[in-house]
């Protein structure tokens, strides 16, 4: 097997441990076993394939820690570990210069713990990151604008290996609030999913740098504070879900400048005042977007703002008096005729006895 550079056994009916026997000087550089029921530890031995770039152990029952001697597969360019009953914290190797051409990350639903280091801000070429449905505690890294691959636009290099060209890695993205599987597209994918987690703190001004993020999902954690004022800087976000946080204060005004949002959600936060309008928030007219926000006004709730209010009572009230003028008219206009009339006509039998 010392040749064999693609091994795809994905989406099968496997089980029991992962094989150990992994030799010295493979080639190997794509391992796609997920989708499987695979169990037990990831094998240690998984370290000596140094060409290895993209490792698929997702949606298995793998269990245990991610081993430090994935470090010495110095080519990973793709690590997708979700849906596994993996634990503890980030390896420190996948945040630092051995893996410094990672491009996606995808721990999603497993147990793993712990703060997200800053450290994470130093794969510039990352452009896919989620971290949902674990335990992580701690505030969101504020160098999250040194995600250089999100920050502007630049050539990017999907494999350093050629064969992998030929060969379509797949994934399964939530976006746009469904799980959606991606693959010859993959790589114009920009995501952070950081939701179900106990993530606490404000949500750093600095992620409204990142302006070719397209999904930004932060829902279901303990965040407080404000939205980002800049928020609209993100001008290719088509996805944005703070729902189920602690969110306070008043939505941007900038938010209406994402031409691009197709799905929104801001529920179940304590946002206050008046509801954005213009451009793209106007075709999202459903109010469950903002539902369980107590102080939030406005279209397309049917809490009116206090100027609405005042504004459509006047205006009913003057409306209302127009009316009565009129009806009031019109029935002086008919007495005044039926007077004219009578006396018109009768006025000339009494005068003319002829």
């Amino acid at each position: 097997m010392l040749n064999l550079r693609i091994l795809s056994l994905r989406s099968n009916q496997f089980s029991g441990e992962f094989p150990h026997a992994w030799s010295v000087g493979s080639n190997m550089v794509f391992l796609d076993v997920g989708q499987n029921n695979l169990s037990g530890n990831i094998p240690t031995s998984l370290g000596v394939l140094s060409s290895l770039a993209v490792l698929k152990l997702n949606n298995n029952n793998f269990g245990g820690e991610v081993p430090d001697s994935l470090q010495n597969c110095s080519s990973l360019a793709s690590i997708d570990l979700g849906n596994n009953r993996l634990y503890g914290e980030i390896p420190l190797w996948i945040e630092g210069s051995s893996v410094s051409m990672l491009y996606m990350l995808r721990l999603r639903s497993n147990y793993f713990s712990g703060h997200i280091s800053q450290q994470l801000c130093n794969l510039q070429h990352l452009h896919i990151l989620d971290l949902s449905r674990n335990n992580f505690s701690g505030t969101i890294p504020k160098c999250l604008n040194n995600l250089t691959s999100l920050v502007k636009d630049s050539k990017r290099v999907k494999y350093s290996n050629s064969v992998l060209a030929y060969y379509d890695e797949q994934a399964t993205l939530t976006l746009k609030g469904e799980e959606l599987v991606y693959n010859t597209t993959l790589d114009l994918v920009n995501s952070i999913d950081l939701s179900s987690n106990n993530l606490q703190g404000e949500i750093p001004e600095e992620i409204s740098s990142l302006i070719l993020l397209g999904t930004l999902n932060l829902s279901m954690n303990q965040l407080f504070g404000r939205i980002p004022s800049n928020i609209g800087n993100l001008r290719w976000l088509e996805t944005l879900d703070l729902s189920h946080n602690h969110l306070t204060g008043q939505i941007p005004q900038s938010l209406s400048s994402l031409t691009s949002l197709s799905h929104l959600n801001l529920s179940y936060n304590n946002l206050s005042g008046r509801i954005p309008s213009g451009n793209q928030l106007q075709t999202l007219n459903d109010s469950s977007i903002y539902m369980d926000n107590p102080s939030l006004c406005g279209v397309p709730l049917s809490t009116k703002c206090p100027g609405d209010k005042t504004f459509t009572t006047e205006g009913a009230n003057d409306r209302n008096e127009d009316r009565d003028n009129d009806k009031l008219w019109f029935y002086v206009s008919v007495v005044l005729g039926f007077i004219v009339g009578f006396w018109g006509v009768c006025g000339t039998l009494i005068l003319k006895t002829s």
